[in-house]
């Protein structure tokens, strides 16, 4: 793209469910996790909450009591039973296909994830991706995670460009994107269907990695906030 030094467009990318397919076990550990503090929440309600952080995601599902009285243990154990999960999760197919042609075609990308350290650190091992992204994020950088858009702004400190523009596979993604005037896409890899990630505010939706890769030349970009 010969974009000059520092003038790069930047590709703020998602993590879990977007670059690893890891969004039906969070669905399943946050389950397991509110059971064992007798909060019984349907997977159905926590899979449209997956995107959220821990700090968003508990008050969210089960509302500002179970928040008060236990948000803490439970995120606890989300954490110690996603731990035993991680073996088992993949990256999704193309992950490190996208990441290349991105860097090959003269963008810098940044991985805006609310996950864990650790997590994110594995992540980074099975995606290969530690030698092509410019940049990541982790929940210890903000203190609120997505919807907000805090994890957007840090990861654009984190690296230098003019515009950007927001891929997530989750709504919350996209909503945290429009908060800050950033223009978004979606991918189906979460979950969350393609009306669901449009009327969320996403431009464009792609049904895979290798699709959205194949029109990397055509994303919406905007501004990056100053």
């Amino acid at each position: 793209m010969g974009n000059l030094p520092g003038m790069a467009k930047v590709l703020v990318l998602d993590v879990d469910g977007t670059l690893v397919d890891t969004n039906y076990h969070h669905a399943l550990a946050w389950f397991r996790a509110f059971r064992r503090h007798g909060v019984t929440v349907p997977v159905w309600r926590l899979h449209r909450a997956i995107g959220m952080g821990g700090d968003q995601l508990v008050p969210e599902v089960a509302g500002q009591e179970v928040e008060d009285s236990c948000g803490d243990e439970v995120r606890a154990k989300w954490k110690e039973l996603v731990d035993g999960m991680l073996p088992e999760v993949c990256a999704l197919d193309g992950a490190h296909e996208l990441l290349q042609a991105a860097d090959d075609a003269g963008y810098r990308v940044v991985l805006a994830s609310s996950g864990k350290p650790d997590h994110v650190d594995h992540y980074l091992d099975l995606i290969d991706g530690r030698e092509l992204a410019a940049d990541w994020t982790s929940s210890q950088d903000v203190e609120a995670t997505k919807p907000e858009p805090d994890l957007l702004e840090v990861a654009l400190e984190k690296v230098r460009g003019e515009e950007a523009v927001v891929i997530g596979d989750s709504v919350w993604d996209c909503v945290a994107a429009r908060r800050i005037g950033l223009p978004s896409v979606g991918l189906l890899t979460g979950g969350f269907s393609a009306a669901e990630l449009t009327d969320a505010g996403a431009a464009r939706t792609f049904t895979d990695l290798g699709e959205l890769r194949a029109s990397l030349d055509d994303l919406p970009f905007g501004s990056s906030p100053r």
